[in-house]
């Protein structure tokens, strides 16, 4: 049996990514179910769920802020690697660190204006048109995913500076 070898911080960050995306799997099935049971009502039955399009805006914008962090700790987005040849392996390693600062300083941005949203989304009761579903769970889901992020970003460019990545 082979012995894992990465830090503490990293697992930790590891198990919380895979929270996260195991909440955007139930995100998910939510909204197949949702999605599928409001095709019946109104295709059969000619009743359609009342604010099902608001369920599955706020379900789908769960899902994806949930499922960020795990994606990007596993390298899952899209790359493209046009000029690696060209740039060597200094001009790859200065790219790959600057598309993670350029990452962290965005998304630490996004994560303060929604953490402000949602303190004022809370503050002030607000709600969806049809449900009247609260907003701020889902500025809370925004932030947490998006900060998850951060720190994903922050751990690859140590990894990358202390050349583990």
């Amino acid at each position: 049996m082979m012995q894992d070898t990465r830090p503490a911080w990293w697992r930790s960050y590891h198990q919380a990514t895979l929270l996260l995306a195991g909440f955007g799997a139930l995100c998910l099935l939510f909204m197949v179910i949702v999605i599928a049971v409001g095709v019946v009502m109104r295709y059969l039955f000619g009743q359609p769920i009342l604010g099902s399009n608001e369920i599955v805006q706020l379900t789908s914008l769960a899902l994806v802020m949930s499922a960020l962090p795990y994606c990007t700790a596993h390298d899952g987005h899209v790359g493209v690697d046009v000029f690696d040849n060209l740039l060597g392996r200094w001009g790859r390693l200065f790219g790959d660190l600057l598309s993670r600062v350029l990452a962290v300083g965005v998304l630490g941005h996004l994560v303060w204006r929604a953490w402000l949203k949602a303190l004022d989304a809370f503050e002030f009761e607000d709600a969806t048109n049809m449900l009247d579903l609260p907003i701020w769970p889902f500025y809370a889901i925004l932030v947490a995913g998006t900060a998850l992020c951060v720190l994903v970003y922050l751990a690859q460019i140590v990894m990358l500076l202390s050349g583990k990545k």
